[in-house]
């Protein structure tokens, strides 16, 4: 079989994902993702013509955000109309499906050269969402709407989910606002030392001027007892009708764990931030490579999907992670630092946990509390994040993975070349 190489990996900076608060909300979903585009095709002196395909992500195919993307963005960004695109949606787990799906096409022989990535404007989604829930239409986000999948595999708000596995897992409020205290301080370490500036591209409009060239949503004055007085998030969300026979988020739940009691953890400061973003993996095969003078930075080692209990929606990493380790043939000693989405606080708990991991190798430079997480696109910024961090510490393997709605998680194993 083939290798599948990424030659580089741009990100924009996350604007917070508010309507009117943030820098990038009046921007078009379109045009963040062509800023990406474009700038990996600059830095590496692409012939677009190349391009044989751009995989996009984005979960809110909606509005704004519907239409093909991938293809949409692409001509945005000046490609030759050769370059054909394409757009998916698993979820949050989209952005790293985008670069495995890359990776396979060149791997199996089929593509040379391929961009991948993913974009969400939440500011933009979640506007919409917002509308959706007060109509009672938020259980469709979830996979409802339809009582008979929902019947053998209710599924609930993510949110309410997050509290429900870290009653049932037995996690303290004060270990969750710990995670939340350390991304913060970590994301502010590596701010201060420029360590995303090798991938961050600025945001800029049609006329060149400048919209956002840092990141918008960290709170690096964050402390533990500032985190103490935050009240949790989810507690109205879990008991909101949701249909007219009264279905609520915690109902849903407690159908298939009649005797689990939801107690609520989870808050502003210790759950993924909702912001805009945009980020692209470039990856070529080794004959494109030599032929054309292009650099390889890793190689893509092996991939991997996994489902898990769609109830609580967001178990999938830790498996996810074993199976991809196992289909590599490495253990967890392997990897060097390690990539798991701050979704909500529990999902790193547990994945430290469970797999006995050093906090000191996983999410080194914070993660989604601190720095956001746009839907679509966390995967692909994840997957540079840990490429950098490699690279600045002269080590070998990252592993990267996320929890997905619908209870799945897609996982990447890259090595330096």
């Amino acid at each position: 079989m083939a290798e599948a190489y990424i030659i580089d990996a741009v990100r924009t900076p996350r604007g917070v994902g508010k309507t009117g608060k943030g820098a990038l909300a009046h921007m078009h979903p379109q045009h963040l993702a062509a800023t990406v585009l474009k700038a990996i095709a600059e830095r590496n002196n692409l012939d677009t013509a190349d391009v044989d395909d751009v995989i996009w992500s984005t979960s809110s195919q909606k509005g704004k955000q519907g239409g093909d993307l991938g293809r949409m963005a692409a001509l945005d960004a000046g490609y030759d109309i050769k370059t054909s695109g394409t757009t998916l949606d698993r979820f949050c787990g989209g952005g790293i499906t985008s670069v495995n799906f890359a990776a396979a096409q060149i791997m199996s022989g089929m593509e040379d050269l391929v961009v991948a990535g993913g974009t969400e404007m939440m500011s933009y989604t979640a506007d919409r969402g917002r509308e959706e829930m007060a109509a009672g239409l938020g259980a469709a986000m979830m996979g409802s709407g339809n009582e008979r999948l929902q019947e053998t595999h209710p599924q609930s708000h993510q949110g309410v989910c997050g509290d429900a596995i870290a009653s049932k897992e037995g996690f303290t409020r004060e270990e969750l606002d710990e995670v939340g205290y350390k991304s913060q301080q970590k994301a502010r370490v590596a701010i201060e030392e420029g360590r995303f500036d090798k991938s961050l591209v600025p945001v800029t409009d049609a006329d060149g001027n400048m919209v956002l060239d840092r990141e918008e949503f960290p709170r690096p004055q964050t402390t533990m007892d500032t985190l103490a007085q935050l009240e949790p998030s989810f507690v109205k969300i879990a008991d909101m009708p949701i249909d007219e026979k009264g279905t609520t988020f915690r109902k849903l739940i407690n159908q298939k764990y009649p005797d689990l009691k939801i107690e609520h953890f989870h808050h502003a400061g210790n759950s993924s931030g909702v912001v805009d973003g945009a980020a692209a993996v470039l990856l070529a095969s080794k004959e494109y490579c030599d032929k054309h003078g292009l650099k390889p930075r890793a190689k893509i080692i092996q991939t991997a999907n996994m489902g898990d209990d769609p109830t609580l929606m967001l178990n999938a990493p830790v498996p996810a992670a074993k199976k991809v380790l196992e289909k590599a043939g490495l253990t967890k000693d392997d990897i060097d630092l390690w990539e798991i989405n701050e979704a909500f606080a529990v999902v790193a708990a547990k994945f430290v946990r469970d797999l006995d991991l050093d906090w000191d190798k996983v999410n080194v430079n914070g993660g989604a509390i601190a720095l956001g997480h746009p839907i679509g696109a966390t995967g692909s910024i994840l997957i540079g994040t840990v490429l950098d961090e490699l690279e600045r510490r002269d080590l070998k393997r990252g592993l990267v993975t996320m929890c997905a709605a619908g209870g799945m998680a897609p996982a990447i194993i890259i090595e330096r070349v």
